[in-house]
């Protein structure tokens, strides 16, 4: 059997368990041991079973031995943001409010990654109600720092290979930013490719599912495994998804197209992610089309916080009525913001929200993908909150697919991700992109 089974890739694992080398039990209890060494200090987890996870695991083993039918991830381990719903597991949303939750239905998507053979581990810890206010999880490269939010447990456990594979969600940069945060792969695919039944909504127009790994194959393998449509999620589109693992595994036909915005928001980069940014620029050189936009495009931020806070407090009004004494002083101030605006004003937002996704569909006829920050730097320390989202908000808002590549490393060798945004519904192509710029930046280092 192979030692430290927890260091593998989802891919490599994968590989490992079809081959015999190495079992999925021994997989899930190298990544329990792993989770018992380093959680102390990271506190990724809202809940773990130990035993189910174990006895999960046993069955894919039982299951494989028999020359049964086995899922693209068979045996994998498997962490859930916790506003994602699960038999048998809570679902605290982050907030005392629902401690000890508990529900008999299961989440669209935890559906599939039951069908295609994962370990379900546990609920990994979520900022309060998917927003604003940070929980305790910490920053795996450096526990003083914050991992990000709100995604923030799912982000840490993965980049400290406690588990190999996690999922989260973004309607803002909940995805992106965590994951540059904590130097890992993070994939936000086109709006409406993961069903949302099941997970908490604090915005319809906006929350997106995403996926975390260590690998860019990781990331495509498991959103693949998610991906699908369900009727009953009002973004989801019926139609077949790209095959997002073949994009990450192909060559470009010819060098890519790419596009780098000069935002006005562009100066709240600190010194090592601009000069970081400025070498990345350098060396892409002619491939690259530097593009100041116009205002308009600017102006997308206010229209993304005007969806989202009044999406919320409509969404989650009951909670925020019944449960007031138990909210934080961090999101109070914006539920009441958010109260203030009006229903003309939401509409008029939505109707911006569309001519943005109508601009994006013509853009990506002239490029392949758009270069830009995942975040404003290294993480934040601890207690500063989760960190600026603004560098993944215009792209959240239209719902294009967009991926963190952890490709750089700040002044106090914190990590700082490099972002990628494609077409909708090109997912693959965009993720053929990121395969062609990871292996051009190393070369040119080298």
């Amino acid at each position: 059997m192979i030692k430290d089974a927890y260091t593998l890739t989802a891919t490599e694992a994968l590989a490992a368990i079809a081959a015999g080398r190495l079992s999925s039990v021994a997989l899930v209890q190298s990544c329990l041991e792993r989770i018992e060494e380093t959680d102390k200090a990271i506190k990724a987890w809202a809940f773990l079973d130990p035993d189910a996870a174990l006895a999960q695991a046993a069955e894919c083993d039982r299951i494989r031995k028999a020359g049964l039918a086995t899922g693209p991830l068979h045996g994998i381990p498997v962490g859930l943001k916790d506003i994602i719903d699960t038999a048998r597991m809570p679902t605290q949303r982050g907030t005392p409010i629902f401690a000890d939750r508990q529900t008999a239905d299961v989440a669209r998507l935890v559906e599939h990654l039951r069908e295609a053979g994962a370990v379900i581990m546990g609920k990994t810890v979520t900022t309060e109600l998917a927003f604003v206010h940070a929980n305790e999880t910490r920053n795996p490269h450096n526990p003083d720092h914050s991992p990000g939010g709100s995604s923030s447990g799912s982000a840490a456990a993965v980049a400290a290979q406690q588990i190999p594979l996690a999922i989260g969600t973004q309607t803002n940069g909940s995805v992106i930013r965590p994951a540059s945060f904590c130097g890992i792969f993070g994939l936000k695919p086109t709006r409406g490719t993961i069903s949302r039944s099941g997970v908490l909504q604090t915005s319809v127009s906006l929350d997106q599912v995403g996926c975390f790994g260590r690998t860019l194959a990781d990331v495509a393998l498991l959103t693949d495994a998610i991906a699908g449509y369900d009727q009953n999620d009002p973004a989801s589109f019926a139609r077949p998804r790209p095959d997002m693992s073949a994009g990450a595994a192909a060559d470009v036909p010819v060098p890519p197209d790419l596009a780098w915005f000069d935002l006005p928001f562009n100066d709240r980069l600190s010194a090592d992610a601009l000069d970081g940014f400025d070498a990345v620029l350098d060396i892409l050189g002619p491939r690259v089309k530097r593009m100041e936009p116009a205002d308009t495009l600017s102006n997308l931020v206010a229209v993304q916080a005007r969806i989202h806070e009044y999406e919320i407090v409509q969404h989650q009004a009951e909670v925020f009525d019944t449960h007031w004494d138990q909210i934080s002083d961090t999101l109070k101030p914006v539920i009441e913001r958010a109260r203030q605006i009006t229903k003309t004003e939401y509409e008029d937002a939505l109707a911006v929200k569309t001519s943005a996704e109508a601009f994006f569909e013509d853009f990506f006829i002239e490029f392949d993908a758009i270069v830009a920050p995942s975040a404003s730097g290294e993480a934040p320390k601890f207690g500063n909150g989760t960190g600026d989202p603004i560098f993944c908000t215009l792209w959240t808002l239209a719902g294009l697919p967009s991926v963190n590549l952890p490709l750089l490393v700040g002044e106090t060798g914190l990590p700082i991700g490099v972002q990628l945004i494609g077409p909708c519904e090109k997912d693959d192509r965009l993720l053929r992109t990121a395969r062609w710029l990871q292996a051009h930046l190393a070369d040119s280092v080298d």
